[in-house]
């Protein structure tokens, strides 16, 4: 089959009476497949069922240290906990701090204290003519929903498959005092699956802010998330990177175990410098009493350590890998010569970037839907949901079964070659 663009009027007329003949028979199955989301699947989320039963009446409920769990204290999380997420994020343990289920909830409660008790010292946003965000694009959709929430403009910039477009950001950030923030997923990005090269997280600790509160948020959200054993991304850590370029206050890490155990019984941590953490647990003090210690107990006596953690993860990449692949070998199959749209094969992660032809994205996701195959919606990982080319797609394979994705991803390839010829003819 040649390229869609390089056949006349009567070929994409004659193609697309093909297609949705096709279109109809898909239509007939009713499907109802849904990829909108990174959620684990029934049986990643079996694998850590045995936590449930490492606590009990009858535990000894105290830290190795001698604190009792179920009482107050240990505001920062209990030591073992820091410990495995501090190794997790490969940071050290005193520059951490563990909060509850949820890292999202960290990141909001960081920009939500800047808004109000500025940072460090430095003036609330809140009392500030304008605050700006770089949002590397595509990116995470609630990450995007958070800086909109609170009234933050927020710039697009591009992200190459080594990282953000640093010589955007360099400009920005060294020369303009409004812009507070960059968000990040450095790490099998969310929704493209890349990592940032040694060279972009080296230029990133290298910035010289023109705001002294600039802060990167850096969600390290897939720091583990391998679905390879002999093919797996590393990336410089960034906490130690920023320490050498004489920055060490300029970043804020985040993660959590959400796709480790269970997303919504999880734990979560920020890692930064002990000024920034100082800073942090201030407002904590206030916030809260302190978050889950029997559930940081639970994780902490489940997986035991850093080593323990990756022995998990291997087993989640199993069970995610073919439906990973069930996609990719059917982009493959299917849509290669036709230049209709162009993807990455990520090594890690929990999603696949697609990216159509311009104009095409809402129409695909559409379709999609209409054949019960629900998709995440079209210009999501844009800030403000505006997608400038109408073009990426992000596809979630984790919750489905491989079956299940094979099925969607045969739906998918038919929409996005019908939708292709609807705009090829259209320009014509």
């Amino acid at each position: 089959m040649k390229a869609y663009k390089d056949m006349n009027k009567d070929e994409l007329l004659t193609l697309k009476a093909a297609l949705e003949e096709e279109y109809k028979v898909e239509e007939s199955k009713g499907h109802n497949l849904n990829m909108a989301r990174g959620k684990p699947g029934f049986s990643q989320l079996d694998l850590a069922m045995p936590m449930l039963d490492v606590v009990n009446s009858s535990s000894d409920m105290r830290t190795v240290l001698g604190n009792d769990t179920r009482n107050y204290g240990d505001l920062d999380g209990i030591g073992e906990c820091r410990k495995l997420m501090a190794d997790m994020m490969g940071v050290k343990k005193d520059n951490v701090v563990v909060c509850g289920n949820s890292s999202l909830n960290i990141m909001y409660d960081t920009v939500s204290r800047s808004m109000t008790k500025g940072v460090n010292g430095s003036t609330p946003w809140c009392k500030l003519d304008k605050v700006k965000f770089l949002c590397p694009v595509p990116g995470y959709d609630r990450h995007f929903a958070i800086t909109e929430f609170f009234g933050i403009e927020m710039i697009n910039i591009p992200l190459y498959d080594n990282g953000p477009d640093m010589d955007m950001v360099e400009k920005y950030v060294n020369s303009d005092p409004a812009v507070k923030g960059i968000w990040c997923v450095p790490k099998y990005s969310n929704p493209t699956g890349i990592s940032y090269s040694d060279e972009v997280i080296k230029r990133f600790a290298n910035l010289k802010p023109a705001a002294e509160d600039f802060r990167i948020y850096w969600d390290n959200a897939y720091c583990i998330h391998h679905l390879y054993d002999d093919m797996q991304d590393e990336i410089l850590n960034i906490l130690d990177e920023c320490e050498k370029a004489g920055n060490p206050d300029m970043v804020y890490i985040f993660s959590s175990t959400s796709k480790i155990s269970f997303p919504g019984s999880g734990v979560s941590a920020v890692a930064s410098s002990l000024a920034n953490i100082d800073f942090i647990e201030a407002q904590m003090t206030i916030q809260t009493i302190g978050h889950d210690k029997i559930n940081q107990l639970r994780h902490s006596r489940f997986f035991k350590n850093i080593d323990g953690l990756k022995a998990h993860m291997k087993l989640h990449a199993e069970l995610l890998r073919p439906k990973f692949e069930a996609v990719l070998n059917t982009l493959e199959s299917e849509l290669s010569g036709l230049e209709i749209g162009t993807w990455i094969k990520p090594r890690g992660g929990y999603f696949i970037s697609f990216d159509a032809l311009p104009g095409c994205a809402k129409n695909i996701v559409a379709k999609c839907k209409a054949l019960g195959v629900v998709l995440t919606g079209a210009g999501a990982t844009f800030p403000y949901g505006k997608d400038p080319q109408d073009s990426n797609i992000r596809i979630a394979p984790s919750f489905p079964t491989p079956e299940e994705m094979e099925a969607a991803a045969k739906v998918f390839v038919l929409c996005v070659k019908l939708a292709s010829v609807e705009k090829l003819l259209q320009d014509m």
